[in-house]
């Protein structure tokens, strides 16, 4: 028998061509992972902290306050006296410094930078350099890098702020005390729904994908997966108006009157108040800051 030509030998040992929709299911299954670690995940929120051991209506209004400071300031400075205080707390929560570093600051230069990109060229002031590349010219100004850093500074304190809270008080908590500041009834029950039910479609979406993915051979056709992707997004619509349906129905069954109820019994303390006044000094001087220092 004839040898096989080394080129045949190469052709048969490649493998198949993945499909064009492997990319909607690896997104679907890092977006399931990345909301099943970040959102649903309470385990700091249940140890025994400085921080969980606070009244949820005192870090709520603690944490609006805060972030309300870091909007106000226009110092870096101010912000970086802010974001020490917020590591602090982080760590006398028992919140891992790499954990809660790195849920921020991987992603907000990348988002607000893409954000503020204009202003560095657009802000009027004196010239970092003058550069020109064919019809392109680049011409960033001091005044610009300095409003984009204080943007990318400012956004970065502020989630860094509401993740604390998120990771340091269990949801359902954080959502009796916005009932707590006569939060309206119905955006806080959407919240409640949105958060117990977006995982459970997340990953239907997956399992449809699965399902579709055992079942075909070989390489098909864009419109076919055109078709396909927009008929599974109408059918997980449908299930999701059939599940609010049925829910609804389930919970006032229940006895559900609107309200939302925790076993937790929420009391202020000396301590509660200690973190207020604490959140209030701080906030003082962040924005007092902007005013002396740049």
């Amino acid at each position: 028998m004839s040898a096989m030509p080394s080129g045949m030998l190469a052709l048969r040992r490649k493998p198949a061509p993945e499909g064009r929709i492997g990319w909607l299911e690896k997104t679907l299954g890092a977006l399931t992972s990345n909301v099943e670690q970040a959102i649903f995940s309470e385990r700091h929120a249940r140890s025994a902290g400085w921080l969980q051991r606070r009244d949820p209506r005192a870090k709520v209004v603690g944490a609006l306050a805060a972030i309300v400071a870091a909007s106000l300031t226009s110092s870096i400075t101010g912000l970086g006296l802010l974001y020490v205080a917020t590591l602090a707390a982080a760590s006398g929560s028992r919140v891992p410094f790499g954990f809660f570093v790195k849920r921020v600051w991987l992603g907000i230069p990348l988002f607000a930078g893409i954000v503020v990109i204009p202003a560095i060229f657009m802000t009027s002031g004196a010239r970092v350099f003058d550069a020109g590349i064919g019809p392109l010219h680049f011409a960033p100004s001091w005044n610009g890098l300095a409003s984009a850093a204080l943007l990318v500074t400012r956004v970065g304190v502020s989630v860094s702020l509401a993740i604390l809270l998120v990771v340091t008080t269990p949801w359902a908590d954080i959502l009796k005390s916005l009932r707590a500041l006569r939060v309206p009834q119905v955006f806080v029950l959407i919240l409640s729904m949105t958060y117990r039910y977006i995982f459970l479609f997340l990953h239907t979406a997956n399992g449809m994908l699965l399902a579709r993915k055992s079942r075909v051979v070989g390489r098909t056709s864009g419109g076919e997966q055109r078709r396909w992707i927009s008929g599974a997004m109408g059918n997980l619509m449908s299930r999701a108006f059939k599940m609010s349906n049925d829910v609804y129905a389930a919970m006032l069954a229940r006895g559900f009157g609107g309200e939302m109820r925790t076993y937790s019994d929420c009391r202020m303390g000396r301590a509660d108040v200690a973190l207020l006044a604490a959140v209030a000094s701080v906030g003082v001087a962040v924005i007092l800051a902007g005013r002396v220092v740049p």
